[in-house]
């Protein structure tokens, strides 16, 4: 149990030799469930986007492709992560439309009010209080843009609460227990839905 509790703690924060590993598979393990959720998106065109704990950096390279007109910020709190993200997405940072930076999303360095949509996949299990990070998501949007939150976990599916037990710091939010706390951070319109056969949520929410 101590390798294996090791290695699946580091999809909180990836570090060193095992957080590698971790971050090899991210990108491909997760990307049937990121592109459900990018089927959310409305039909809007962003000129700035930010995609919240980015990971391997796979769907800030969707963002990309997605809105071509774009420029894509991704944010991370490991280091490591940044690595990766950099890695996945450097002909789009050397053609300037991508940035990719080390940051926590209790306390974002961002500026106020210059995106238009912020993503967040796979990563507010770890967020320290939804209500607070939410607030910094909103106060980094425009009025009127988005942000979208989609998770592997409802909150209920077993093999997520059996995670929940093993990983330090994790927590599975209900869709309802997400759409409360964007509305007390001041977003409107929030709307989730849930996959019809998979425990897969995603919440999109409008400022």
């Amino acid at each position: 149990m101590g390798l294996f509790k090791d290695f699946v703690s580091q999809t909180r924060k990836p570090e060193g030799f095992l957080g590698k590993m971790m971050l090899s598979g991210m990108n491909s393990g997760h990307a049937k469930m990121a592109d459900w959720g990018f089927t959310h998106l409305p039909a809007i065109t962003p000129t700035k986007a930010v995609d919240l704990g980015c990971g391997g950096g796979r769907n800030a390279g969707e963002l990309l492709k997605k809105y071509p007109q774009a420029h894509v910020t991704a944010i991370d709190y490991s280091d490591l992560s940044v690595e990766k993200a950099r890695d996945y997405n450097r002909d789009m940072i050397a053609a300037g439309r991508c940035t990719v930076q080390q940051g926590d999303v209790s306390n974002l360095k961002l500026p106020a009010g210059a995106f238009d949509l912020a993503t967040a996949f796979e990563t507010v299990y770890f967020w320290p209080g939804l209500e607070k990070c939410f607030a910094q998501v909103a106060k980094v949007l425009k009025p009127g843009g988005y942000f979208m939150i989609c998770n592997e976990s409802d909150g209920t599916d077993a093999t997520s609460l059996k995670y929940e037990k093993i990983i330090d710091g994790m927590k599975n939010h209900t869709a309802e227990a997400i759409e409360a706390a964007l509305k007390a951070a001041g977003f409107s319109e929030v709307v989730s839905d849930h996959h019809p056969s998979k425990p897969w949520i995603t919440v999109l929410a409008r400022k």
